[in-house]
């Protein structure tokens, strides 16, 4: 047999190898792992030749760029878990007043609501604390189960990031002669790896382009109609780093700025909303332009791609999409399909 063909041969394994793997990652509910090992393992490898200089000894430099990242992990580790203990030896004590202030924040808005939106609002503080104890008590299953999910993604993360350390490490050992089935798979996974740091620079861009809106409309627009809004950098920071999150960021920064605007008043919320809504919907042809350079993709590609793996895969399908797109893109482009 031709040293060609069995080179096309073992490429078609390598690529019906790596589709199985990234659903698998999918339905084993793997893909913190996988977007975290090929994280650390893109980061040591573009970090350790700028921190060292590509003279340096490839392995020393990239254990130190390890041990760098892990440093880094820990201290933010350090940082939350502070912050958490500072919040509850601080604020746990105040539990009544930080609810008599959301009463307060009820009963402004309440004067500036119709009837029918009046009676579904809790009307003090008591109730507040009622609604709240009633809500935990009926969908405590719900919150054990999403929890465990929760603290299972972020040890599967934490391995992940491991497992990416010790190859981006172990890559630089002596070479051993492999077979054409280890070289085609090799490719693949690194076309994997491209797609994913593709989808990462864009996920960046994205997320200052939304960012430069919000600040815009934080710090410029609603001061120059008298609306100050507290914590309005803390808000601009929330919603960068939450965009850096596809889908899931976009909502905790949006809820965050509604809920601030609605302490100050309820047509300020509204705006907010009706703004936040505005630019999720431009996000849609950013998101969708910016990805879609980065890949060499149409804008009509990736939403398809998307609405797919979203009835496929619910949420983590529309997370996945686009690195996974990339890589198929990628795929048929290196063999001239496309």
């Amino acid at each position: 047999m031709s040293e060609s063909r069995l080179e096309t041969r073992s490429d078609i394994a390598a690529v019906i190898l790596t589709a199985l793997a990234l659903v698998g990652t999918i339905v084993l509910h793997l893909l913190p792992a996988l977007f975290a090992g090929l994280l650390v393992h893109s980061l040591v490898h573009a970090l350790a030749p700028r921190m060292f200089g590509p003279k340096a000894d490839p392995a020393r430099s990239r254990v130190a760029v390890v041990l760098v990242l892990i440093a880094l992990v820990l201290m933010l580790a350090a940082i939350m878990i502070g912050g958490v203990a500072a919040f509850l030896r601080g604020e746990g004590s105040n539990l009544p007043a930080l609810l008599q202030k959301m009463a307060e924040i009820i009963d402004n808005a309440r004067a500036t609501m119709p009837l029918w939106v009046q009676d579904s609002l809790p009307a003090d503080s008591t109730a507040i604390k009622d609604d709240a104890v009633n809500w935990l008590r009926e969908h405590a299953a719900e919150l054990r189960k999403t929890g465990g999910e929760v603290g299972r993604g972020v040890l599967y993360a934490l391995l992940g990031m491991v497992i990416g350390a010790l190859m981006a490490v172990r890559e630089v050992a002596p070479v051993r002669a492999t077979g054409p089935l280890a070289r085609a798979f090799k490719r693949s996974v690194a076309r994997v790896e491209d797609a994913f740091c593709r989808i990462v620079h864009a996920q960046i861009q994205i997320s200052a382009f939304n960012t430069a809106l919000t600040a815009i409309y934080l710090a410029a627009a609603l001061p120059a109609f008298g609306a100050h809004l507290p914590l309005t950098k803390t808000m601009i920071a929330v919603t960068f780093v939450a965009g850096l999150l596809p889908i899931v960021g976009n909502l905790v920064s949006n809820s965050v700025i509604v809920v601030i605007s609605l302490s100050y008043s309820v047509p300020v919320a509204g705006v907010s909303l009706l703004f936040l809504i505005g630019v999720h919907k431009l996000e849609y042809f950013i998101n969708a332009r910016i990805v879609g350079s980065r890949i060499n993709a149409a804008a009509w590609e990736l939403l398809i791609a998307m609405l797919v793996m979203d009835a496929a895969f619910g949420l983590p399908g529309v997370v996945a999409a686009p690195v996974f797109y990339a890589y198929a893109k990628a795929e048929l482009v290196s063999r001239q399909l496309v």
